[in-house]
């Protein structure tokens, strides 16, 4: 979703680059607009303000301007410990002083990609969508590997980092109803998760989870016939790429973090003026279904579904 801005930024001549967390590191070299990444040595919790102000000592000097994209004090420190001279970002967490031109925070939510390509100053920002690219034989080179024809299978993303309110628990039951081979994509940890979905339709089945670089899954959603996604960071990436896909939101919205693609199908049963009675309580934007019923995700079933494959 952030794809977008440094688009903008590099089309008006600036050099980029992003400084990222290993796990996503690979997605930004991955992008043509970026001219090098910077792999964080920082973990989940506390300032770590020592290794901060190492990293922020071997890169003083080096940069014009920083585009702050996460709203947390944290990810401002490092430009100011840098020194670098112009760093922009939204207001949070107490860091007017790390910041030199700061953005007030929408009142509602707004589309991601919009909230961050406003960081560029530039107008025009509902136009923007990701763009990703693969050379072909990148991509002929993971499925050759991996014994599958483009366009020949349908990728599964069965995870959600945020949380269980964001995880259809139906997948089991599509892959039975799908002839073609079904990959299952995701993190190490959403390999249970994607093995318990397998058991339920052997033999065209495959788990993938936590055996891929994330390069490799983003080659395998590019090949792919379809993409069935809940509302995560893969969802995106099968837009930034433009295949066919499903996109399945419970607690969160599409109003606010779409997959932005003309081939994107969304279900979320907030808008089914036919689904009754109303799901008033959407969206939440919770973790877990704070009134236990979960009726957002749990009765949209893979008939439906399967009938937009």
């Amino acid at each position: 979703m952030t794809e977008p801005l440094l688009r903008r930024l590099h089309a008006r001549g600036e050099r980029i680059t992003v400084g990222a967390l290993p796990w996503v590191a690979p997605a930004y070299r991955a992008m043509p607009q970026v001219d090098a990444v910077i792999e964080f040595p920082f973990r989940h919790g506390g300032l770590q303000w020592r290794e901060r102000r190492a990293l922020a000592r071997q890169i003083e000097g080096g940069f014009d301007t920083a585009y702050v994209l996460p709203n947390s004090l944290k990810s401002a420190l490092l430009p100011f410990l840098a020194s670098i001279p112009r760093r922009v970002g939204y207001l949070g967490e107490a860091r007017v002083g790390l910041l030199t031109h700061r953005l007030k925070n929408p009142k509602d939510k707004p589309p991601m990609v919009a909230f961050y390509s406003a960081l560029s100053g530039e107008p025009g920002l509902e136009h923007d969508r990701p763009q990703l690219a693969l050379p072909a034989e990148q991509v002929d080179e993971v499925l050759r590997a991996q014994g599958l024809e483009r366009g020949g299978y349908v990728v599964m993303a069965p995870g959600a980092e945020y949380g269980p309110a964001k995880r259809w628990p139906h997948f089991g039951a599509l892959a039975q109803r799908i002839a073609q081979p079904v990959v299952l994509l995701g993190s190490g940890k959403e390999a249970d998760l994607c093995e318990a979905i397998a058991l339920q339709a052997p033999g065209r089945t495959r788990n993938l989870a936590g055996k891929t670089s994330l390069l490799e899954a983003f080659a395998l959603i590019a090949g792919a016939g379809n993409v069935v996604s809940n509302d995560s960071g893969l969802m995106h990436v099968a837009a930034a790429f433009g295949v066919p896909q499903v996109a399945l939101f419970g607690s969160s919205s599409p109003l606010h973090t779409p997959p932005l693609n003309d081939r994107a199908q969304v279900v979320w049963l907030k808008q089914d003026p036919d689904y009754l009675p109303p799901l008033d309580c959407a969206p939440c934007f919770q973790r877990e279904c704070p009134l236990g019923h979960f009726r957002c995700l749990n009765d949209v079933s893979a008939q439906r579904v399967h009938a937009l494959l």
